[in-house]
């Protein structure tokens, strides 16, 4: 049977996959919710000293992508000191991270209030090196649970910051936030169609998450041993395992349960064990140890179409890009204007198509 479990700082978790901070994990009914779940852990939205105010609308999606301009809680800190922390407590089964942001000021009054409640806290990193030396070191100054500083893909040196983040004592690195910024227009309304300070908006979902795994890939080439959390651009069995390959120990995920709805945490997570069999994975620590080889294995022949599986759905003829593949009684391919790039292949629904990749 495939083992799912994953132990992680002398804590335990189920499974390695968990909901990232943001509009899913902002209530007590929220937090209940993934509690109740079968996540290997639970995250809190950003909490700060006060409440943010967020214009409205500020979460539009499409099938692949996440557009927001999302802030931190809107509920201030003491909602979830008082309230909602306490609260969940009384039902907690699972670990729990608390994200906080964002500066040394405030994470001064955060940390005290917040370390009786959290596993582990997660701080946003939206800085520069030099705000990041007083932030970190005034969290761990408060708590003895461990820090995760979550990276901005907007950080150019992301290998040198997180140094500087672990010499002042974070004990590992969430990896990646939103992209961006980005623009969403209303062509009817000739306007953007939501954002801030003339049109910006932050990207998540399936579309940014082969900028994710290089980073993770990146980081864990980099810090062998650091605990590593992987988020962007998760959105199945397969990605989670995609993430795990390229260095993480767990898996965070927002974007998709916006687009799809939050059941797709459960049904991930269900469709792990046979994912894990089919690629023949006998454990999240064995993947997780196993080298990632970064030399493309692909054959780059020519396609080979196996015509029993093939539906001629002709979709392989549509996207090549030399017009190589035509299809008569069956799918054939020119091999004198074939380039061998792969396209056809990854594109084929079916995977009736072998001998490129």
């Amino acid at each position: 049977m495939n083992n799912l479990s994953v132990s992680l700082l002398g804590i335990n978790f189920d499974n390695p996959l968990m909901p990232a901070s943001g509009p899913l994990v902002g209530t007590l009914d929220n937090l209940r919710f993934f509690n109740d779940s079968t996540t290997g852990a639970v995250v809190t939205k950003t909490i700060s000293i006060e409440a943010a105010r967020v214009a409205k609308p500020c979460i539009v999606a499409s099938k692949h992508t996440v557009y927001n301009t999302e802030l931190w809680s809107e509920k201030p800190y003491t909602a979830w000191t008082e309230d909602i922390l306490p609260e969940f407590m009384k039902e907690k089964r699972k670990p729990l991270i608390v994200s906080l942001g964002y500066t040394a000021a405030d994470a001064e009054i955060l940390v005290p209030a917040l370390t009786e409640f959290a596993d582990f806290f997660e701080v946003s990193t939206h800085y520069g090196k030099d705000e990041l030396r007083p932030l970190v070191s005034t969290i761990v100054q408060h708590t003895d649970k461990p820090l995760f500083i979550k990276l901005s893909p907007h950080v150019e040196d992301y290998i040198g910051f997180i140094s500087e983040a672990v010499k002042y004592g974070a004990r590992g690195v969430v990896a990646v936030n939103s992209v961006g910024p980005g623009t969403v227009i209303d062509l009817k309304r000739r306007a953007v169609t939501l954002g801030l300070e003339g049109g910006k908006s932050w990207i998540s979902g399936p579309a940014i998450k082969p900028i994710a795994l290089n980073r993770v890939m990146n980081i864990r080439r980099a810090f062998p041993d650091l605990p590593l959390i992987a988020t962007g651009g998760v959105a199945s069995a397969e990605d989670v395992l995609e993430f795990i390959l390229a260095g993480a120990d767990l898996v965070q995920m927002l974007s998709a349960a916006l687009i799809n709805g939050r059941r797709v945490y459960d049904q991930i997570i269900e469709d792990l064990p046979g994912a894990m069999a089919r690629y023949g994975i006998e454990s999240m620590e064995s993947l997780r140890k196993t080298p990632l080889n970064l030399e493309p294995q692909g054959q780059g022949g020519h396609p080979v179409i196996d015509h029993d599986t093939c539906t001629r759905c002709m979709i392989c003829v549509r996207v090549c890009p030399e017009q190589a593949l035509s299809l008569r009684e069956v799918i054939t391919c020119d091999t004198h204007k074939c380039m061998r790039c792969g396209l056809c292949q990854s594109r084929c629904p079916v995977s009736a198509i072998e001998g490129v990749l």
